[in-house]
Parts: C-alpha cells; sequence; structure tokens
C-alpha cells in the first residue's frame, strides 16, 4: 500500500500553462475526464485549449505534488478522444497511487467554490503565497480546507455482518453504517452513537481499523469495526431503508472497489 505523505506548507497557485506538472486533473462535477482507448489522464495541450476556450471555473497547481486540477463547467462539452468516468470508478481503478491526490485536488476545488469570500468583510478571498490556504488582504485571516470527520462501522455478529441500505445515498446496495462526528464527541463515541440511533443495538469491542480521505465533498472516513452487545434492530426510518445480518459467502450488492466500504465488507482489512 502506498501512503501519501503531504507537507501542508504550500501554496495553491496559477501556474505557467506550459509546466503544469505530471499529473493532470480535470474534473466535471463528480466525474474526472480520461482518455476514451486507455483512461490516462489528459495531457498539457488539452488542459491548454480548455482553459483558453473559457471552458474552466477554476484551476489550480500544486508544484510540490505535480499536479494541475481543473473543474469545468457543468455544461462544458467532452473534449474529442475522451469521456468523463465517475471518480469512485477511478478510486477502483488506481486505489493505491492516484486515488488520494485525485480526493485531494477535488476537494480543495469543491473548498474554493464554497469558499469565495471573506465572511467577515466580504472581499474576495485570494490563494495564500505559503500555504494551503485562502487569505483575506483586508482583514488578514486565513481560512483553510474544510474536512468533516466520519465514522463508517461494521458490525460483526458471530460469522455475519450488519449491512443496511440507506434513504438518501446508494439505494441500490447494502453497505456499512455512517455518520458524522458531532462536536464533543469521541470517533468511538460517535460510532456507538450512530449505530445506536440507525439500528437501535449497542455494541462492544469498538476499534478503530484504518481512514480515508472521499471528497464528496470532504469527509474523512474513520473506519472502525465492533461487535453486537445487546438490543432488537429498530430502524431510523428517516435514514434507513433496510438492515439484516449476512454472511460474507452469501452477500447482497455492495460498494464496488475503491472506497474503504468494501474493504471493510470483504474483509481486507
Amino acid at each position: 500500500m502506498v501512503i501519501a505523505c503531504y507537507d501542508f506548507d504550500m501554496a495553491m497557485i496559477r501556474g505557467d500553462l506550459k509546466n503544469l506538472g505530471e499529473t493532470l486533473l480535470v474534473f466535471r462535477s463528480n466525474l474526472i475526464l480520461v482518455n476514451k482507448e486507455n483512461d490516462d489522464l489528459p495531457r498539457a495541450e488539452t488542459i491548454e485549449k480548455l482553459i483558453s476556450h473559457h471552458l474552466v471555473r477554476d484551476w489550480f497547481s500544486e508544484p510540490s505534488l505535480d499536479y494541475t486540477a481543473l473543474l469545468l463547467e457543468d455544461d462544458a462539452p467532452t473534449p474529442s478522444g475522451f469521456r468523463f468516468i465517475s471518480l469512485r470508478h477511478m478510486f477502483a481503478k488506481h486505489v493505491s497511487f492516484i486515488s488520494p491526490k485525485i480526493a485531494r485536488a477535488h476537494a480543495l476545488l469543491l473548498w474554493r467554490e464554497r469558499t469565495q469570500y471573506c465572511s467577515h468583510c466580504g472581499l474576495p478571498l485570494k490563494p495564500d503565497k505559503f500555504e494551503t490556504a485562502l487569505h483575506c488582504a483586508l482583514c488578514l485571516e486565513t481560512f483553510y480546507p474544510s474536512i468533516s470527520p466520519a465514522v463508517i462501522i461494521l458490525v460483526e455478529k458471530n460469522d455475519t455482518i450488519l449491512l443496511a441500505r440507506h434513504k438518501n445515498r446508494n439505494t441500490d446496495v447494502f453497505t456499512c453504517l455512517a455518520g458524522y462526528i458531532e462536536q464533543g464527541e469521541s470517533a468511538e463515541e460517535a460510532v456507538a452513537r450512530e449505530i445506536k440511533e440507525e439500528v437501535g443495538i449497542a455494541v462492544s469491542n469498538i476499534r478503530y481499523i484504518t481512514s480515508q480521505s472521499w471528497p464528496f465533498p470532504d469527509q474523512l472516513m474513520m473506519a472502525f469495526k465492533a461487535e453486537y452487545k445487546s438490543g432488537d434492530i429498530q430502524i431510523q426510518e428517516s435514514e434507513i431503508q433496510e438492515v439484516a445480518w449476512f454472511s460474507r459467502d452469501k452477500l447482497p450488492s455492495i460498494p464496488k472497489p475503491g472506497s474503504v466500504a468494501h474493504k471493510l465488507i470483504m474483509g481486507l482489512i
């Protein structure tokens, strides 16, 4: 497994179009641009054309990470010889290689789009000269990228695992229980609370497994396992459509590879 190590004391810049870096990432909403024939990323000439034709909503480079990221307008046409694929599909293809860079670039683009003006004076923000941040020249305030910490939990009971179909996301698949960490609570407390709220049971032996950046738009998913302790299942109808215990040799439709949910369910971690 490749671990990406970032030095966050670096600026997001509008660089030289002739020196864009090795990795060129073009997004349109939650899609990424790849070559039709081999799913390779675009090259510099494609980036230059997109920018010159005013199809780009925002773009920046991080030279220290050797990449440039573009966010296209929602109605921007697909360049000839290319296609857009979902980020989830891209994560499945490049789990240990380029996924961390894609997650970072996409999350930063969405954050820049949501954070354009100073919340104190209303002045447009500019990229900080030294850090991954936006800066207000009048208030001298610095605004850093937002990260939403969340927990995702695989509940185990003997040789079975608890999976749910959610009402508001991926309604065609069964996946792990999950939720955001609230102010004032630890990740472990969030695990116990989310499980109690969503399915009405108590768990024990809560243990941290791993984490994954999930830029939809800015989650840090902290994966846990826990053991069933007590209680009867009572679903939170506003969140859950269906929940059941499954053995791993008789699984329903589950999230695709590339997600930490897939790894938990398949017993890969």
